[in-house]
């Protein structure tokens, strides 16, 4: 299995290699090879910046010779007018990184904006339940999106299909119910000596009962109302982590987590948010000395 960094060093490489192809010939056409320059990273609208190591890692990669000076960090509420960071360099460089950067800066803060504002919401409402994200994420930015949920104080559910089983209802219908679900995740585990959380979706008291007869580490609630969230909380009496799911929006969410569930997971944070608008900005240029 590939490491994050590996991942990532992927995803630069195949970012770089779209858009640049066999050459930027605007860049080449119009740009001295010997100018250098300097670039502003600047914030114009509110929200909470991310990305801070991965932009320092693509202005490495591309040209290592690039001097990245950082002014606001990762987790930082920043605000139209800000400067995040500058970046001096050959101008061919800037000009070349610029989209790339910009790209995974701006969703991974917008990103890390929105898990800010639902997890804060929670907080005020004066719930202890956490902000969860899901596995639908942009291909191949997974490990980006999910570091600026934790950037904007969410945590993440799980990383993808190899570090937690989540039994869900395609998987118990296949299985003929969350009896044989649970007990054969619990054998498999103990055949392959694997430490796995065991987390099982329930889409009825039924089935919430069956979960807790069998024993699991995490039960799902899958479209429960409000009031059956309540009902399920009470009856799980805390043995077991309990987590609402299917169509919770930030603005249906606080009866949710008043119910008393541990957690909340949204898609919405990664499927459907809206980057956070900066620019990079020239800031000057000279000639290289011979």
């Amino acid at each position: 299995m590939l490491s994050v960094e590996e991942l990532n060093d992927r995803l630069i490489d195949l970012a770089f290699s779209e858009d640049i192809g066999d050459g930027d010939h605007t860049t080449l056409c119009c740009i001295p090879e010997d100018a250098v320059g300097e670039s502003k990273l600047l914030i114009k609208e509110a929200g909470i910046f991310a990305g801070e190591n991965i932009a320092k890692e693509v202005f490495r990669r591309f040209d290592p010779t690039l001097e990245v000076e950082v002014y606001i960090h990762d987790g930082a509420a920043v605000k139209p007018g800000d400067i995040v960071m500058s970046v001096r360099g050959r101008e061919q460089s800037l000009l070349q990184t610029e989209r790339l950067m910009l790209n995974i800066l701006q969703r991974m803060s917008g990103i890390a904006t929105m898990t800010h504002k639902y997890q804060q919401a929670l907080i005020d409402a004066g719930t202890k339940t956490r902000v969860l994200d899901t596995r639908k994420t942009t291909p191949g930015m997974r490990m980006l999106e999910k570091e600026a949920v934790k950037i904007g104080g969410g945590m993440n559910h799980r990383i993808g299909l190899f570090d937690m089983i989540l039994l869900k209802d395609n998987h118990i219908d296949f299985c003929g119910g969350v009896h044989n679900a649970i007990s054969r995740a619990k054998a498999y585990c103990k055949a392959k000596g694997k430490a796995l959380k065991i987390e099982c979706e329930v889409r009825n008291f039924e089935e919430l009962d069956e979960a807790l007869r069998e024993g699991c580490d995490r039960i799902m609630f899958d479209n429960f109302t409000p009031e059956d969230t309540a009902r399920a909380v009470k009856i799980v009496a805390g043995r077991a982590e309990t987590e609402s799911s299917g169509g919770i929006t930030f603005d249906t969410m606080i009866p949710y987590a008043k119910a008393g569930v541990d957690f909340i997971s949204f898609g919405a944070l990664t499927h459907s948010v809206k980057g956070l608008d900066m620019s990079f900005k020239a800031a000057g240029s000279s000639k290289l000395s011979v």
